[in-house]
């Protein structure tokens, strides 16, 4: 089956996003999977996407429990195997015994979805040192800790998927968005250092970039600053969160020989 998306100057919150009976191609029957900040946006439709294609998922969350249990019950819904679990992922104690709950619940971890974020937008001359403190602790400083209490079990295993979740703004940088674009493009070069360090051990450790999504971040935007945005979007539209979970579902179940790579999914925003 394929997915039919929204032609080019088609509002994005207009289209009905992939239903169940739209299933992409990966087989990830018998993996077990830990999402962070699983519970809303991109987050939300990689556990789906995952559990769709047969991953047992651990949904993380930080403060809205009901949203990710909600998440888990879709994914049983689905015939998956799916629980919420609470983790502030700027506590490296929380972290450890998060990912010690997951190895208890599913015996094994297989692949880890780093997606937890959040913004602090200001313009430098006005960010507080607090404020840039936050999005580096959770954005890039979580990612350090996730990965490296979730890496042993893989490397014992022979097998992992690391995905960890960008953005161009760490690629390009945005006005107003030093601390995320620092932490960003963090990632992208963590990413690539650690791919190096366990080619050899069986893990893949990769990144995605999404450009514009249709998240509650966007849909929250004035309508001229939308359309200010969609002006320079060659395919005219924004990205679907879907979108990146496909991209997500495929570097786990077949991405085999894909590592240290960025995968930008922007609708060609930065060519």
């Amino acid at each position: 089956m394929t997915t039919t998306f929204p032609a080019p100057g088609t509002p994005t919150s207009s289209v009905l996003t992939r239903s169940e009976e739209v299933s992409a191609m990966a087989d990830l029957k018998g993996k077990a999977c830990l999402v962070t900040g699983g519970s809303r946006g991109i987050g939300r439709a990689i556990a789906l996407e995952l559990g769709r294609c047969g991953a047992s998922v651990a949904v993380g969350f930080v403060s809205n429990e009901e949203a990710a249990e909600q998440v888990a019950a879709e994914i049983a819904r689905s015939g998956g195997t799916a629980f919420a679990f609470g983790c502030d992922v700027g506590d490296p104690a929380a972290i450890e015994t998060a990912v010690a709950n997951v190895v208890e619940r599913f015996g094994k971890i297989d692949a880890l979805v780093n997606n937890a974020g959040i913004t602090r937008d200001r313009s430098l001359a006005k960010m507080s040192p607090d404020e840039w403190d936050a999005v580096i602790q959770t954005n890039l400083t979580s990612v350090f800790q996730m990965t490296s209490r979730v890496l042993p079990h893989m490397v014992q295993a022979g097998y992992g998927r690391i995905v960890n979740i960008s953005s161009v703004i760490g690629v390009h940088g945005n006005f107003g968005q030093a601390n995320y674009a620092a932490a960003k493009a963090g990632i992208i070069g963590f990413t690539k250092s650690v791919a190096l360090e366990v080619a050899r051990k069986g893990v893949t450790v990769n990144a995605i970039a999404p450009g514009f999504i249709e998240t509650e971040m966007i849909a929250a935007m004035p309508e001229d600053v939308r359309a200010k945005i969609l002006a320079k979007i060659p395919m005219g539209r924004f990205g679907l969160p879907e979108e990146i979970a496909q991209a997500a579902a495929f570097l786990i179940s077949s991405g085999d020989y894909i590592t240290g790579q960025v995968i930008a999914i922007d609708g060609g925003l930065y060519t």
